[in-house]
């Protein structure tokens, strides 16, 4: 049988060479359903990229940057081991990691990826923060046909190849049903989150919010409280909320800077009195959850995230395999009973 080709897809579907190649290279100015229909026909005709063109891309290394913050260490740490595992399981193919972290997630790294505009990444994989700092860079990167991989958190509008994390609207809707099935009567509840400009951060707040109004309207949420993963912050808004009249009933801390907030709590003799939600799974959080100060913690499955981002981007680099844009992974809950299983786990 003749090989299909991409002026074949482009003949089946009305559409130029250049568009096809647009959607297939992850490249902007191509619509999101024009994008679709192009990855549909390339299913039907059975596409493959030509075997000269992989066999030239093999006889090199491919360099791939990685950015990533180095707060919250306890979440980017084995989301670097995922990455790490993922490159040292392909073969015939020499891949090149160029490791590149920033402060914090609401910095962004931009500098960091401007400074290196002269180290021609094949590929890259980034969890981008704020969008308003990420998405110029991120565009720049797509006009020049740099396919880029969001982990962890998203920047839909930079014109990035595909993104992979947790499915953060959920994580917050089931933060809000454990809330409504443990906490009986009327009372309030507080919220830590990170920098609510982050699409990861704002999209937990708004699942929990759409939990609690569906399933405790009976619990009223305080203001949240924007920590910008600074732990000083985070302790002294959580002193502050706790130094108030009527204390909450369950708090909620959405990202991983959970530490200091239940220092805080413990200062005051309060946990097990409020009930606590965390978010991520780190050596100083066990001991929380294995005495019930803790009720649970959502596990966000960083290795996976990284591991699962770098086989894609692989795969595009060397197949021409287009990801799916958008890869969720389910939150893992985690309660004393299952912690177990979890402590000594990559999945």
């Amino acid at each position: 049988m003749k090989r299909s080709s991409i002026k074949d897809i482009a003949q089946a579907l009305g559409i130029s060479i250049g568009t096809v190649d647009r959607a297939l290279h992850g490249r902007s100015r191509i619509s999101p359903e024009t994008r679709d229909r192009v990855l549909k026909k390339v299913e039907q005709l059975g596409y493959r990229p030509n075997v000269v063109a992989r066999s030239l891309k093999l006889s090199r290394t491919l360099s791939i940057g990685v950015y990533s913050p180095r707060h919250a260490a306890s979440f980017f740490d084995p989301l670097r081991a995922g990455v790490r595992a993922a490159a040292s399981a392909v073969s015939g193919v020499n891949l090149e990691l160029i490791f590149r972290t920033f402060a914090r997630l609401d910095d962004g790294g931009m500098e960091l990826l401007a400074a290196d505009t002269d180290k021609k990444f094949d590929g890259i994989l980034i969890t981008p923060g704020n969008p308003a700092l990420t998405e110029p860079e991120l565009r720049r990167l797509a006009r020049k046909g740099v396919p880029v991989i969001c982990i962890a958190d998203d920047s839909p509008k930079s014109g990035r190849l595909a993104c992979v994390t947790t499915d953060a609207y959920t994580s917050g809707a089931i933060a809000a049903e454990l809330f409504a099935r443990i906490i009986q009567g009327s009372g309030e509840l507080a919220a830590f989150t990170g920098t609510l400009a982050i699409l990861d951060h704002a999209e937990k707040l708004r699942g929990f919010r759409d939990g609690l109004a569906t399933l405790a309207p009976n619990l009223t949420l305080l203001p949240v409280n924007e920590t910008h993963g600074k732990p000083r912050d985070a302790y002294l808004l959580a002193k502050k909320l706790l130094t108030s009249t009527s204390l909450p009933r369950g708090v909620y801390i959405s990202t991983d800077n959970s530490l200091p907030v239940l220092r805080a709590l413990e200062e005051r003799r309060l946990l097990g009195e409020i009930q606590v939600i965390t978010t991520g799974i780190f050596p100083e959080i066990v001991p929380y959850i294995q005495s019930g100060k803790v009720l649970a913690t959502l596990y966000q499955r960083p290795f996976i995230q990284g591991k699962a981002a770098l086989d894609l981007l692989v795969d595009y680099l060397v197949d021409g395999v287009m990801p799916k844009v958008l890869t969720r992974l389910a939150p893992h809950i985690v309660l004393r009973s299952n912690l177990a299983l979890f402590t000594n786990d990559d999945a």
